[in-house]
C-alpha cells in the first residue's frame, strides 16, 4: 500500500495505465460507476489508497471497515496466505484510524473519478444492543463523502457481530439507519444508498428471512458476501485451522449459491454486489448470472495484480450482454 501510494505520487501508476482504460459505465442504485469491478473493504483499510487504486482500473474502490472510535484490532500475525488455494485467512478485527480519520483521507483523494464507499461498523467493546449508536455515528459522519455506505454486520472478527443479521436485529438497525438516512438527505441534498453486507454462512431460512427484512426496509443494496468460517475446501492445508474469516477461491462456490439465493428472493428489487472468492473472468460470469450487478475482488488481487482489474473491466460489458441476449432467448 506504501508502494502504491509512492508510485501515485511520482505519477509512476498513471504511466502504467496509459492506454488501459477499458471504462463502461454502469448505473446502479442512482450511482453511475465507470465500470462494473470494485475493490472489497478490507485492503484500504484507512482511505488513505483511493487514488492509486482508482489508477489499477477499479470503478469503485470500498474503504473501511471504519469504526467511531480508532481500534487497533486484534494481535498479530492476523493474516495468513494458503498460497496452494490462492486464499487468505483473516483476523484483522476492524482495525482501522476512526470514521473522521477515514473522512479526512477521502476528502485528500484527488484523481479517483469512481465510486467511493465507505463500510462502517461498530467498535468491539460496544455491546450489540448499542451497535446502532456506532453504525449511526459513521452514517452521519460519512454521508457527505460517501457515494454509498456498506453496513458491516457479517465481519467474523468481531465477538457477536454477526448475531446483527438476525432477522429481528436486522430489522430494528434498518429502520433506525433508513430514517437517519432520510434526515441526512435532506440535509446534505443528495442520495446516499445505504447496504448492507452479509456472510456466506446463512442457511435458506436466514435468507428468506432477511430478504423479507430489506425489502420491507427499503434497503437500497446488498453486498454478498463477507467471508467464511467454513474450512471444508482447505482442510488439509497447515493453516486451516487458524482463527478468522477465508476468502478467495475456495470461497466462490458458497459465496455464489448465497448470492443465488438472496438474488431470487429480492427478485431484482435490490441491486447485489457479489464479492467472494472471484479470481478469473469465468468467476465474475457466474456471479453475473446469480444475480449480481456488480462486483468486487481482494484476495484475487492480491495474487494476481492489476492485470486481473482491466482484464475484468474490460470484458465484463460482454459478459452482461450475452448474459441479457441469453435471458432474452429463455
Amino acid at each position: 500500500m506504501v508502494a502504491m501510494r509512492t508510485a501515485e505520487k511520482c505519477g509512476m501508476l498513471g504511466l502504467l495505465s496509459r492506454g488501459c482504460d477499458a471504462d463502461v459505465p454502469v448505473e446502479v442504485m442512482g450511482l453511475k460507476f465507470p465500470n462494473r469491478v470494485g475493490l472489497a473493504a478490507g485492503l484500504d483499510k484507512d482511505g488513505d489508497t483511493i487514488d492509486a487504486l482508482g489508477r489499477l482500473g477499479f470503478g469503485c474502490v470500498e474503504i473501511g471497515t471504519f469504526t467511531p472510535r480508532p481500534q487497533f484490532g486484534n494481535p498479530q500475525p492476523r493474516v495468513f496466505r494458503l498460497i496452494p488455494h490462492e486464499a487468505l485467512i483473516n483476523r484483522m478485527g476492524f482495525n482501522n484510524p476512526g470514521i473522521d480519520a477515514g473522512v479526512a483521507n477521502v476528502r485528500k483523494s484527488q484523481t479517483f473519478r469512481g465510486i467511493v464507499g465507505i463500510n462502517i461498523g461498530k467498535n468491539k467493546d460496544t455491546p450489540n444492543e448499542n451497535a446502532a449508536d456506532d453504525y449511526l455515528a459513521c452514517l452521519r459522519k460519512a454521508y457527505p463523502v460517501a457515494g454509498y455506505i456498506a453496513v458491516n454486520l457479517s465481519s467474523p472478527n468481531t465477538p457477536g457481530l454477526r448475531d446483527l443479521q438476525g432477522a429481528a436485529a436486522s430489522a430494528r438497525l434498518l429502520e433506525t439507519l433508513k430514517t437517519e438516512q432520510l434526515k441526512l438527505a435532506a440535509e446534505h441534498c443528495k442520495q446516499v444508498p445505504l447496504l448492507f453486507k452479509v456472510a456466506p454462512d446463512l442457511d435458506e431460512e436466514q435468507i428468506r428471512d432477511l430478504s423479507r427484512v430489506f425489502l420491507d426496509g427499503g434497503l437500497d443494496g446488498l453486498i454478498a458476501t463477507n467471508t467464511t468460517l467454513d474450512r471444508a475446501a482447505v482442510a488439509v492445508h497447515p493453516r486451516a485451522d487458524e482463527a478468522g474469516g477465508l476468502s478467495g477461491r475456495p470461497l466462490m462456490q458458497k459465496s455464489t449459491e448465497v448470492l443465488r439465493a438472496f438474488a431470487s428472493h429480492l427478485g431484482g428489487r435490490i441491486p447485489i454486489i457479489g464479492v467472494g472468492g472471484i479470481s478469473s473472468l469465468e468467476d465474475a460470469r457466474e456471479k453475473i448470472r446469480a444475480g449480481a450487478a456488480l462486483v468486487q475482488i481482494y484476495t484475487a488481487f492480491i495474487y494476481q495484480g492489476p492485470k486481473l482489474v482491466r482484464n475484468l473491466a474490460r470484458l465484463l460489458p460482454l459478459v452482461v450482454l450475452a448474459c441479457l441476449c441469453g435471458n432474452a432467448l429463455l
